[in-house]
């Protein structure tokens, strides 16, 4: 069989789109089991519906070329990005996720039969999908029934919980103990001094740097949540001052919404009507704050900042607390070049590099860096014998 063109498909195109697809519907298979909100649960399985659609398009147009349809199975950023929504939750990996579908929203564009099909124009709606996320409906609302101001409420806050991104900060942090406790290991290695000292060195670099992440962390959420609190303490006297105008900008925030302007006055009455659901509506749709949260604790974020540096911090220090002298040094390579691998291998989950492409740039860049600090030293050590 030909195209409207008279070529032969190209095989290995839809094999690829056929694969995509069904991978992209094994994650959000995943992510609708291990979410435990209804309408979340409702969007990833509609999403997942849609991806198998798309799949059985592909296989479809494979059939009617007589090929045979590729045996798949879900790659490692599928299987990775699933078992992290299964053990932290969706909130955990959606960003990620997010990020993936802008980034894929046009790649049918294109493929004729893509768009003729209407498969780009759905692709596209996917990263709007869970990006609004907060304001899917529950399978028993319909268009004449909206939502009540606190389910709006609820699923609102989901939206300002998932700004961050977890992996990526988590992975990052790792990096930058690793990276830079390597390059300060690496240096004082390169000064020709004895192991003791490497690893008194490698010690205080990794408790120094801890701390400054720590430290830094705390300031940064504490000074943010005095801030909202700040805001939303401004937004209760405008509310308590001047109630009509905050009804108005209700309505108009529902408006923009979509919804016709007596439900929206409708739910700004209701919401009005209670003080306490009209300050938390205000502070999620005017400031874009989630009163509940506030950027969460600032001792957590310090804490768990503080653990993250400390164990990419830990890789290249570890072989001198056994070795000594130039195997200590190897050692200390070796394991921190398999840590720069494994980093780069887990970054591939929201680069959508391949796992091999990021691991490689990661371990190349460190071992850079360490070298340009070896020789450094190398230099600095003769320079003062």
């Amino acid at each position: 069989m030909s195209g409207p063109t008279g070529k032969r498909p190209d095989i290995e195109r839809l094999r690829a789109n056929y694969a995509d697809e069904l991978e992209g519907a094994a994650l959000y298979r995943a992510l609708a089991d291990a979410e435990k909100d209804p309408a979340a649960k409702d969007v990833f399985t509609r999403l997942a519906s849609v991806e198998e659609a798309h799949s059985a398009f592909w296989a479809k147009k494979i059939g009617d070329l007589g090929e045979k349809l590729p045996r798949t199975r879900p790659g490692f950023r599928t299987r990775a990005l699933s078992f992290l929504a299964r053990r932290f939750g969706p909130a955990f990996v959606l960003p990620t996720i997010m990020g993936a579908e802008v980034r894929d929203s046009n790649r049918y564009a294109n493929q004729p039969d893509a768009v003729a099909a209407g498969l780009a124009a759905t692709e596209r709606e996917h990263a709007a999908a869970l990006a609004s996320i907060q304001s899917a409906k529950p399978a028993r609302k319909t268009r004449a029934q909206p939502m009540s101001g606190a389910e709006i409420a609820r699923l609102e806050g989901r939206r300002h919980n998932l700004q961050g991104n977890a992996l990526r900060a988590a992975v990052l942090g790792a990096n930058d103990g690793l990276v830079s406790n390597m390059s300060l290991v690496m240096g004082v290695a390169g000064a020709a001094l004895d192991s003791h000292t490497i690893l008194l060195t490698g010690i205080a670099g990794l408790i120094a740097g801890a701390c400054s992440m720590a430290l830094g962390e705390w300031l940064s959420v504490n000074s943010s949540r005095e801030m909202f609190e700040h805001q939303i303490a401004l937004e209760a006297e405008e509310l308590a001052n001047s109630p009509e105008e905050e009804r108005n900008e209700l309505v108009l925030i529902y408006r923009a919404k979509g919804l016709p302007e007596d439900q929206a006055k409708a739910l700004a009455d209701k919401l009005m009507s209670d003080q306490s659901s009209a300050l938390d509506t205000l502070a999620r749709e005017e400031l874009g704050i989630n009163p509940e949260d506030l950027g969460g604790s600032a001792w957590t974020a310090a804490g768990t900042s503080f653990l993250l540096f400390a164990i990419g911090a830990i890789i290249p220090v570890a072989p001198f607390f056994v070795l000594t002298g130039g195997s200590a040094i190897v050692a200390s390579i070796v394991c921190s070049a398999l840590g720069l691998f494994g980093i780069g291998i887990v970054t591939s989950l929201f680069t959508a590099r391949s796992a091999l492409y990021s691991g490689v740039r990661q371990f190349v860049i460190g071992l850079v860096a360490a070298g340009i600090t070896y020789g450094i030293g190398k230099l600095a050590g003769a320079t003062i014998s």
